[in-house]
């Protein structure tokens, strides 16, 4: 079979090729996470500088579990190696010396892995937290986007709250000076209309996040485009983002009730909110 294990001494870079593909298929296939672990740290798959070979790290492995949404696996890389899990990978196995796990999770849309690694975040030291929560892609392949401008771009609700709710950053600028707001505000511009329910969803979400005081690119777009905007967001959306008038009485107080949730139980403490089901920003039923 395509995924044998097998012992191996010096190997070809045509040999840990196949021994990487291998491993790839074997992820992809959702094999056991006995058999992935029997397999990774039993073969050589990639050659790192100046000829030395290696094995693929749990940090790399949680990013092929990511790819293919093998949630099981997943969850045992980040409960056995949590450090290690979300490390940066090597350079031969990424250009960008940065942890991409979160960036990954939310472009592939993996919620519940994304919620994992959320989780795992918060058994590191804060300053580490901070770092993986804003870690901002490479300015060449990634422009400089965090996982949240990602999930704005992207529209990913789900993905766009777990991360706020874990202290992600709404201020942070990509590389062309825009906020997640911004790059929100740009996908709800795009003709036709697709996706508009999501997009504006995606606002609400923010709106209980973002400062009143938030400076953003597409401030003066919207002023100068009225109309066209108080079309796309209602009115009071409208207001509120240019600031002719405060944040609504509801807002204002999800505001204040959302802080009160640490990230530790967030977003399980939603359900513990003194309001009715069908204000609460969005029914996230994920197991802890």
């Amino acid at each position: 079979m395509p995924w044998s294990v097998r012992w191996v001494g010096a190997q070809s870079q045509k040999q840990c090729k196949k021994s990487s593909f291998a491993f790839y298929q074997a992820v992809r296939d959702l094999l056991p996470v006995w058999f992935l672990e029997d397999m990774r740290t039993m073969e050589v798959f990639h050659w790192e500088d100046g000829g030395k070979v290696s094995v693929y790290s749990p940090s790399e492995a949680l990013l092929y579990a990511l790819v293919h949404d093998h949630q099981p696996y997943a969850r045992h890389l980040l409960t056995k190696f949590p450090q290690s899990a979300l490390a940066v990978p090597s350079q031969s196995f990424s250009c960008c010396q940065s942890a991409p796990h979160l960036a990954m999770a939310v472009r592939y849309n993996r919620v519940r892995v994304l919620f994992r690694i959320l989780k795992a975040l918060q058994a590191l030291p804060p300053s580490d937290r901070a770092a993986h929560l804003d870690r901002q892609g490479c300015s060449r392949v990634e422009g400089g986007k965090t996982a949240l401008h990602t999930a704005c771009e992207l529209v990913r609700p789900e993905c766009l709250l777990l991360l706020l709710g874990h202290g992600a950053s709404p201020c942070l600028q990509d590389s062309a000076g825009n906020t997640p707001l911004d790059t929100l505000l740009q996908q709800i511009s795009h003709m036709p209309a697709a996706n508009m329910r999501a997009k504006i969803l995606c606002l609400d979400c923010l709106f209980f996040f973002v400062p009143q005081d938030l400076k953003f690119a597409m401030k003066q777009q919207l002023l100068d485009n009225r109309q066209q905007w108080q079309d796309l967001l209602g009115e009071n959306r409208f207001q509120c983002l240019v600031g002719l008038v405060p944040p609504s009485l509801f807002v204002g107080a999800m505001r204040v009730l959302i802080r009160t949730i640490s990230p530790e139980h967030f977003p399980e403490a939603l359900d513990n909110l003194p309001l009715p089901h069908f204000l609460k920003p969005l029914d996230l039923k994920l197991e802890s």
